[in-house]
């Protein structure tokens, strides 16, 4: 099934049954949803302002005095780092190394001055500032990121980095929304960059360097190991969480088992379940529109892939509990799981991001420690086998963005504007350079399921 065809403007997707114009798409009822202060616009409302210009993303109110002391941080920060910033005054900055290009740089320390990070991302979607590399721009920033900040600013983070809205909590009515917010963009979107398998996570290549035409066969690599993991063949009744748009279904009932598969996004439901029905498989893979938390039954198996970032730490006893309840005695889980520093995700866990204002809300990367905690803490699960990978994200985010930026023309063809681009632009480079600089990393986990017997009170 070939699903690299993109339906123009005007014509009606095969993918979704609707125009794929982008404010149409299920899920985006902008005018139905209160915002908080602070709170993260839709996408549909970034899409709708003015195009490729700076006031496609309106400047915070920052105070003169703010902004002349972010413009002395800045400075001093970035003479310290391994790049170098030009501002257009001819005056620059840094060690020397990938050079980042600030146009405008009173809008460029205004926005950093009342938003911290948010305001760094949206000066680039703005085209405030440039890096012919970003990537290897963006890399030196995230290998720095502990000490971007002064010590003594740190220490008062409460005070001056914004607090996540509550609209973002993943209540389940607050999961749904967002995750339609990021999956219901539009099916024709990620087809445009994803390989033939539309699979939206970590690949495991064989070797490097990476190619776009080993992708496909690089997914299929860290599907097959999860399911292995988990011990998937003829007979398992195979509980997925997250369906994307049905790779892993698709692949776990060619071996023979059942799958039960949930997802909270519309757009991917209606596409994998027609993928499915395409592979005729339809007797073997149930996909349904439901949350997690409203799973029933037990199963042999259950298999989670990047799942785990969406779910909110507040709620992820409950999802692990969740996964221990559907797990029959002796079952296995395989989970695949981004991870971040300990210290790093207890310093940010409560700040609002550019990444969950504008791509992911309401995520929250865990910890390799904090995974370990939950689950022996509200558990009988057990971490029997961990493996990181976080280099192939790396390649598997490059493809992906070379992709996009190849396909720029048509993902403007389906409505998407130049803010929209560069905000999806950044975000590919943002997560790559994590991967690169080695502050995310990526895990296959395994998880077996201990007799009530030799459970510790």
């Amino acid at each position: 099934m070939d699903l690299r065809g993109v339906a123009t403007p005007g014509t009606h997707s095969r993918r979704t049954g609707r125009k794929p114009e982008y404010a149409q798409y299920e899920g985006f009822q902008p005018a139905r949803r209160e915002h908080a202060p602070d709170a993260a616009p839709s996408s549909t409302e970034i899409h709708q302002k003015p195009p490729g210009r700076p006031d496609a993303v309106p400047r915070p109110p920052s105070s003169r005095a703010r902004t002349a002391v972010t413009r002395a941080v800045v400075r001093r920060a970035l003479e310290r780092l391994p790049l170098r910033a030009r501002f257009a005054d001819g005056t620059s900055a840094g060690l020397g190394g990938p050079v980042v290009e600030i146009h405008d740089p009173a809008a460029f320390h205004g926005r950093i001055g009342a938003q911290g990070l948010i305001g760094f991302g949206e000066s680039y979607m703005a085209g405030e500032w440039d890096a012919p590399d970003l990537t290897a721009a963006l890399t030196v920033f995230a290998g720095n990121a502990a000490r971007l900040v002064p010590a003594p600013l740190q220490r008062l983070r409460g005070l001056w980095a914004t607090r996540r809205p509550d609209a973002q909590r993943n209540t389940p009515t607050g999961a749904r929304d967002n995750i339609s917010r990021h999956y219901d963009l539009s099916n024709d979107l990620f087809a445009l960059f994803l390989d033939d398998t539309l699979s939206y996570s970590a690949a495991l290549f064989d070797g490097f360097p990476a190619t776009w035409p080993l992708l496909a066969a690089a997914q299929h690599r860290k599907i097959d190991r999860l399911l292995d993991l988990a011990g998937v063949g003829p007979g398992t009744h195979l509980l997925e969480i997250g369906t994307g748009w049905g790779e892993l279904a698709i692949r776990a009932a060619a071996r023979g088992a059942r799958v039960t598969s949930l997802t909270l996004s519309r757009e991917q439901r209606a596409l994998a379940r027609e993928r499915v029905r395409e592979a005729g498989l339809d007797g073997r893979v149930s996909v349904e529109l439901r949350d997690y938390r409203e799973a029933t039954g037990t199963y042999d198996a259950v298999v989670s892939v990047e799942m785990i970032e969406a779910v909110g730490e507040e709620f992820w006893p409950v999802y692990f509990t969740t996964l221990d309840a559907r797990l029959a005695p002796g079952g296995r889980a395989a989970l695949q799981a981004i991870t971040m520093p300990h210290d790093r995700m207890l310093a940010s866990r409560d700040t609002f991001t550019w990444i969950q204002k504008y791509v992911f809300p309401g995520g929250l990367l865990p910890s390799v420690e904090a995974v370990e905690e939950v689950t022996r803490a509200h558990t009988g699960l057990r971490v029997t086998r961990r493996d990181a990978f976080g280099t192939h994200y790396a390649e598997t985010l490059r493809l992906w963005r070379e992709r996009f930026t190849e396909r720029a023309d048509e993902v403007a063809a389906l409505g998407f504007d130049e803010t929209f681009r560069r905000m999806w632009t950044f975000y590919l480079a943002y997560s790559e350079a994590g991967f690169r600089s080695g502050y995310l990393d990526v895990q296959q986990y395994l998880l077996t399921k201990e007799p009530e017997e030799d459970r510790t009170p």
